[in-house]
């Protein structure tokens, strides 16, 4: 079948791109450098023509509430009036575990918009939730260091490498629309903490890692179990100290 991959350039979609490709389907990397943009529409039609599947794994290029806010309303917007017009059978987007209960922070504001968008439109879809990707533990450390110190909320997370992010995409698009969401995460449970303090030593990133019951992530306050899949997620089998110890 035909799949279009939105954000398949990046990180997680050149990654669907090629598991798919490898499957036998004919995998499209849509993006703003191969002339498809969601936010004008530019590209949509002539990139949608025989579609089966579409996969959405784009992302704001700025992180400002506004910014992010617009990105995704307005590419979700786009993308599915541009879907329902191709007759695409099954939208397929990758968001966030956890993202109903942070809502707080403007970034899971504006990706519960993406999401409630995809529940109303008339395309069949399926929505993936993943954990945080492990190549995401220094951003995510950057992103809540004051000084030389990593300031985290005392929080439990189950991260995932990009790859395992990608094959549980991938397993989605090519079947049938569930209509709700698929959770996926890592197979270990980490202290936010000691998550954190991993990959930076990893590094040989010095600045110092706390625990901090006033710390936000990303605006938002964490209970112990916000950023954790349910019990009936898939787990992925990348353990990450193995992850770790390959990119040494």
């Amino acid at each position: 079948m035909k799949v279009v991959v939105i954000g398949g350039t990046g990180l997680i979609g050149s990654k669907v791109v090629a598991r798919l490709g490898e499957h036998g389907h004919e995998a499209v990397a849509a993006a703003p450098g191969t002339g498809v943009d969601t936010l004008t529409g530019a590209g949509l039609a002539e990139v949608l023509r025989d579609a089966s599947v579409v996969v959405d794994v784009s992302n704001s290029p700025s992180f400002k509430d506004e910014d992010v806010m617009d990105f995704f309303r307005t590419s979700t917007t786009n993308l599915l009036k541009a879907e329902a017009e191709a007759g695409v059978a099954h939208h397929v987007a990758l968001s966030v575990v956890g993202t109903e209960r942070l809502l707080e922070s403007g970034y899971f504001r504006a990706k519960q918009v993406q999401e409630d968008l995809i529940r109303a439109s008339n395309v069949p879809w399926s929505i993936v939730h993943a954990t945080q990707f492990f190549e995401f533990v220094k951003g995510l450390a950057d992103g809540m260091t004051e000084g030389d110190t990593v300031r985290l909320p005392d929080a439990k997370i189950q991260p995932m490498v990009s790859d395992d992010v990608a094959a549980a995409v991938g397993r989605t698009a090519v079947g049938d629309p569930v209509g709700g969401v698929v959770e996926t995460g890592g197979p270990e449970v980490f202290r936010l903490e000691e998550f954190i303090r991993m990959g930076l030593a990893a590094q040989n990133d010095s600045r110092e890692v706390v625990t901090d019951p006033q710390a936000r992530y990303w605006g938002a306050e964490l209970r112990d179990d916000t950023l954790l899949p349910g019990p009936h997620a898939h787990l992925a089998e990348t353990r990450f100290a193995d992850w770790l110890a390959r990119r040494k």
